[in-house]
């Protein structure tokens, strides 16, 4: 998901095959492409497109398009226009912007500027990995296991060391997951055994760079199976906002309530007949998270991605003038940088944010204001602390918050599918997937993603 939100500037760390046709032809076809070059070149054409749509866009008199002398005034008839009358130019667009990539990725990569980071210089990262002697194999392999999810934003110099060093130390601990280092900061969610992620604790909380407690951890039962493989890299972003850090900076984040507090205000606003007009109980996550569980009388914006969020702040600036914004997410880790963006916007009178998310919540209000499962990006896809279902199955409507993933090969996005309904083989998130001879098509191709507005309007 985060590969769809960069731009096509920005692959400049994938080992590209060096010997790709360069013949527009030859693009159009394919099957001359590996599957990542497929992936991202399938990607810089969306772009191209999207580029080449907004680039006919009025932007007086209201939402309207102007091309070829004709004015549309939806989105499907304009995007209609533009894949009949203009595929070559948008073709060529994504040849050229596929070919910077492509460049870009050759070119040899800077060395990060500054002073090496004390005990993180390349050479000796060895020397930041624990004595597990202690630790017997079953110990780090078996027996009781769980979920480790946490951030810290702070200034790394060395990312591509900091990397190095994680990836060694997961590696040893046998823990599974993944890990974003940038230099602003570093994110992870990791699965492994009690003994294990541990450990893992104990020498994230001893580094100096970081300078972690115990309590920026947030756990849940679960193991190295909740994952299906360990990556760990050098990212511009640890979460995928797709602004840049320089721009806007966590150091802009709004003040942080603890869950105790955060529950006060809660507390508060709902004690009301009517939900306050000047307070705005906001949650930073996608639509499929908040689906299945949110705080009671939230405003979930209906986004697919968390790099839609600055563009719905744009498109609902007015919903926020003059408001008093509580904002949450799972970690908290989103809010850092949401929290940031729409203070940046200058346009509300406070914007506070839940310390630890939702996560850390749960931990001392299992039965609060939360209501539904929470959302987790693992294998698990949820974790519960109440038996509240507040979503139904998107076939009969019964209640359902179980999600599965679609049935159709390429598209797997996730479902709703009761047991009942998926027994008479509704397994699939859209009529398309769900028919006997599926198209291969991806999930921005899917009813269920065209049919939705990317940016709502909640004003």
């Amino acid at each position: 998901m985060a590969s769809d939100n960069m731009s096509c500037t920005e692959f400049g760390d994938l080992d590209l095959e060096p010997d790709v046709p360069n013949q527009l032809e030859s693009f159009k076809k394919e099957k001359h492409l590996c599957a990542t070059l497929r992936k991202h070149f399938s990607l810089c054409r969306r772009k191209s497109f999207a580029a080449f749509v907004a680039s006919k866009k009025k932007t007086e008199g209201g939402e309207s398009w102007c091309c070829c002398g004709q004015t549309f005034s939806e989105h499907s008839a304009m995007h209609k226009h533009v894949a009949r009358s203009h595929q070559t130019e948008v073709e060529q667009r994504a040849l050229t912007a596929f070919e910077k990539v492509q460049s870009e990725a050759r070119a040899p990569q800077a060395e990060p500027q500054g002073e090496p980071q004390p005990g993180l210089e390349r050479a000796d990262v060895c020397s930041w990995i624990p004595d597990t002697s202690r630790l017997s194999e079953e110990q780090l392999t078996q027996g009781p296991g769980r979920v480790l999810l946490y951030y810290c934003y702070c200034d790394v110099l060395d990312p591509h060391a900091v990397c190095a060093w994680q990836k060694l130390l997961c590696e040893k601990l046998q823990l599974t997951g993944k890990v974003r280092v940038a230099s602003e900061g570093i994110n992870g969610t990791l699965g492994g055994s009690c003994a294990a992620t541990e450990v893992y604790i104990h020498t994230m909380c001893s580094n100096s760079l970081f300078r972690m407690h115990q309590d920026d951890f947030k756990t849940s039962p679960g193991g190295a199976e909740c994952f299906t493989e360990l990556k760990v890299g050098v990212y511009r972003e640890i979460v995928p906002m797709g602004v840049d850090p320089q721009v806007v900076s966590y150091r802009l984040a709004g003040p942080h309530l603890d869950p105790e507090e955060f529950h006060r205000e809660l507390d508060e606003l709902l004690a009301k007949d009517h939900p306050s007009r000047d307070t705005i109980l906001l949650d930073c996550r996608n639509f499929y998270e908040s689906k299945i569980g949110q705080f009671t009388h939230c405003l979930a914006p209906n986004i697919r991605k968390f790099s839609y969020f600055p563009d719905y702040v744009e498109q609902n600036l007015e919903l926020f003038r003059e408001k008093r914004v509580l904002m949450y997410c799972t970690g908290g880790i989103r809010c850092e940088r949401a929290s940031a963006y729409l203070r940046s916007k200058e346009v509300c009178k406070e914007v506070l944010q839940l310390k630890g998310g939702i996560h850390k919540y749960l931990e001392q209000f299992p039965q609060g204001h939360y209501r539904g499962k929470l959302f987790v990006f693992d294998e698990r896809f949820a974790i519960s602390s109440n038996n509240d279902v507040i979503s139904d199955c998107r076939y009969c409507g019964a209640p359902w918050d179980h999600y599965e993933l679609c049935s159709s090969v390429l598209c797997r996005q996730l479902v709703l599918s009761c047991l009942g309904c998926r027994h008479e083989g509704h397994t699939a998130c859209c009529p398309t997937c769900q028919s006997k001879d599926p198209p291969l098509h991806h999930r921005e191709e899917c009813e269920c993603t065209t049919g939705r507005p990317r940016i709502p309007l909640d004003v």
